[in-house]
């Protein structure tokens, strides 16, 4: 299949050139991965055995170590060759000790190499390092080893595919290139040439871990936000150059802060690395957008895989996991909170109970507000069903939803002060789009829980689309008294009163 998938990629010099020494003219001579396509379909000629020379002078970044078929006559070179050229289709092969040799001395000169968790292989000592001095594809490695202790070879193996794609977007930079050349030089390497997309929703929805964990991004070439996120910064790493890693909630991007300027670039990797405006990231309740270290990124990994685990009711896994993220994250809000509930779900009450009370009327910095439902648990105002109820997963269909809400209102007919259980009642009429059904259960949510700006935005759209303007105008003045208390100017809420300012005046 690789090999076709070259043939392909040549097809449309050979039909007009038919020598391999013209078609060899024609190639990039930038492109690791022409090159070696060219071997590939020309071993035997001398045009072939160029390409491979120029293919391995380019990985070895201009430190010519001589004609690879005769410095390495007992290294079978093809599972390398087959790094660079495979299709998404076919797994990363596990290269063997000679050959992850060969690899590493291709690489000696990545800037990972400088990095003091590069040189470890033991999770205790690494968690105990800087977070600026772990490499992140080896700490997510030795965190999945500690599970699977005989894979250390195939983690090896997909290091050295990382490293591969490291010097191949190097062989396309000068070595005095600019932190943003870099940027568009993995850019363009991971999404036009290499093709990484965001998987279709019937994929992740069902299977998030798969396109999370780096192997599988990696193998399959589809990656969700945190997915291909860490495959940037593995490959930032070892070309030396400095992200951030940015989680507004439910969400991950990187970004690249100019040192002499303060200058944002985002880079939005499910949306091919475009620069996505900072502004676009805060939501009604995220006033700030919260940075995390690269330490950090490799428990959030964890996260993302103990989530798919609650959905899936195992809740046993799930605190596994989590409590596996806790190495890497620590005292964390939100962390805390998931590893509370999935406690109570595996009928851990005493430890859950703990991680409830640390988070009961906090408001974390980069939010307007905090949550309420492990407050109302600890009160009595709900139980461990309500908390399953308002976080069981909906999918697009009507059935799915109108199970979520019967399910809501099982609950709310017990514990008639739950209040996220109003809140997630009215979602799932406004999924339906009977606004007249999420009217009244909004309007008694926000006399148990006002601070709350989403309602209130909710409630005034609502009341503006149905004509009442003096309501819609209250709600929104509500909103915007509780989200500027904080500093915070939302977008929507500026798109919310400029349209109410079209079709009605501001009442005094």
């Amino acid at each position: 299949m690789r090999i076709l998938l070259c043939w392909l990629f040549l097809i449309g010099s050979v039909h007009a050139l038919s020598t391999p020494s013209s078609i060899y003219s024609t190639l990039d001579p930038t492109s690791v991965t022409q090159h070696l396509a060219f071997y590939e379909l020309y071993p035997n000629t001398p045009e072939g055995r160029k390409a491979l020379k120029h293919a391995w002078d380019l990985l070895s970044g201009g430190r010519s170590q001589g004609d690879p078929e005769l410095i390495l006559p007992s290294i079978d070179l093809q599972p390398i060759i087959a790094f660079v050229n495979r299709s998404s289709q076919e797994g990363s092969p596990v290269l063997n000790e000679e050959q992850l040799a060969v690899i590493d001395k291709l690489g000696k000169h990545l800037g990972n190499r400088k990095l003091k968790g590069y040189g470890s292989w033991d999770l205790k000592a690494v968690l105990k390092m800087k977070p600026e001095e772990v490499d992140l594809a080896r700490g997510l490695f030795l965190a999945e080893m500690e599970i699977d202790p005989d894979s250390k070879l195939r983690a090896r193996s997909y290091e050295a595919s990382i490293d591969l794609m490291a010097l191949q977007i190097l062989a396309r930079l000068t070595p005095q290139a600019e932190p943003l050349e870099k940027v568009r030089a993995i850019n363009d390497y991971i999404f036009n040439e290499m093709r990484f997309r965001f998987p279709p929703k019937s994929l992740y929805a069902k299977d998030i871990d798969m396109y999370t964990m780096l192997p599988a991004v990696l193998d399959s070439r589809r990656g969700v936000c945190l997915g291909v996120s860490i495959l940037y910064l593995c490959l930032a790493q070892r070309l030396e150059l400095q992200l951030q890693a940015i989680t507004p909630p439910g969400h991950i991007y990187v970004r690249y802060v100019d040192p002499k300027t303060g200058d944002i670039t985002n880079i939005e990797t499910t949306a091919r690395g475009i620069d996505v405006p900072s502004e676009h990231y805060l939501g009604l309740e995220t006033r700030k957008l919260q940075q995390r270290s690269i330490r950090e990124v490799v428990g959030l990994a964890f996260i993302n895989q103990a989530a798919v685990s609650w959905h899936k009711e195992d809740s046993k896994t799930a605190v596994k996991l989590y409590e596996r993220a806790k190495l890497f994250i620590g005292d964390d809000y939100l962390l805390n909170m998931f590893l509370g509930f999935n406690y109570l779900f595996n009928g851990q009450e005493k430890e859950g109970r703990k991680l409830l009370e640390k988070i009961k009327g906090v408001v974390p910095d980069h939010m307007i507000a905090g949550d309420t439902v492990a407050e109302d648990y600890l009160k009595g105002n709900t139980d461990v069903e309500g908390i399953q109820a308002i976080y069981s997963e909906v999918d697009e269909s009507r059935a799915s939803i109108l199970k979520k809400q019967k399910r809501i209102e099982a609950v709310l007919a017990k514990y008639p002060k739950f209040r996220q259980g109003y809140f997630h009642l009215a979602i799932t009429w406004l999924q339906l789009g009977r606004y007249k059904e999420a009217l009244p259960i909004l309007e008694r949510y926000i006399r148990l829980c006002p601070e709350d700006p989403s309602a209130n935005y909710y409630l005034s759209a609502i009341f503006a689309e149905r004509h009442n303007y003096i309501k819609a105008w209250g709600y929104l003045r509500a909103a915007e008294k509780l989200v500027h208390a904080k500093d915070h100017k939302p977008r929507a809420l500026k798109e919310l009163r400029q349209g109410l300012l079209r079709i009605c005046p501001e009442p005094n």
